[in-house]
């Protein structure tokens, strides 16, 4: 007697359809082509406090800078609102027009895991976002990985705000074209007159790359 194959429906590239994928890619070249000339690009980086107080923070932020275009200025709670202060959704609301992109940083299930959990907060700054703003999801040994490419599933709690679980595809590759055209959307826009790119004059202004 023959074992009957199994398909694993976790097992794959994308949890995007190709049509899905197609309009993903060709919104974000939109964005790079509409993108003026010496304009800066801001990312803000959606980490928890218990993520960011890990050991392993400073070396996570700096491999996500890393993955980004060069001149990219990139924000996170610390060097836009301080450690002394309580999250306030206001502030959120001021910054979020300023944005070029996200990158969610989950909690991963386990160790090595493609499960990562957010929470309230980072479930609707995303939400904020991602229907017309490149958003991705750092993925601890696989990368930056567009939020579009992950299975996501809302979790509701009785007493608590709804959190998001995204999965993150088990054979994603770092060339594929959705990730190139989110990359391609948050890169800086040519300086003009041989100028460097600079952040213009505006509020929440964070350190650039």
């Amino acid at each position: 007697m023959h074992a009957t194959p199994t398909t694993d429906p976790l097992d794959v590239a994308t949890f995007a359809g190709p049509t899905q994928q197609r309009r993903y890619s060709a919104a974000m070249w939109k964005i790079k082509a509409e993108r003026e000339p010496g304009a800066p690009v801001r990312v803000y980086i959606s980490a928890g406090p218990k993520v960011m107080e890990r050991p392993q923070w400073d070396g996570w932020r700096e491999q996500i800078t890393g993955a980004l275009p060069e001149g990219v200025e990139v924000l996170d709670y610390r060097n836009v609102f301080g450690d002394d202060r309580p999250y306030d959704p206001n502030d959120w609301k001021q910054l979020v027009s300023t944005l070029d992109g996200l990158i969610v940083v989950g909690k991963q299930k386990r160790a090595g895991s493609r499960v990562y959990l957010l929470g309230p907060v980072a479930r609707l700054e995303l939400r904020s976002l991602i229907a017309h703003k490149p958003v991705l999801l750092w993925g601890h040994h696989q990368g930056l990985i567009p939020v579009i490419d992950c299975k996501s599933q809302v979790m509701t709690r009785p007493d608590a705000a709804p959190r998001l679980k995204l999965i993150a595809p088990k054979r994603w590759k770092r060339d594929a074209d959705t990730l190139q055209a989110a990359i391609g959307a948050l890169t800086p826009g040519p300086a003009q007159g041989g100028e460097p790119v600079t952040a213009v004059d505006r509020p929440f202004t964070g350190p650039t790359r």
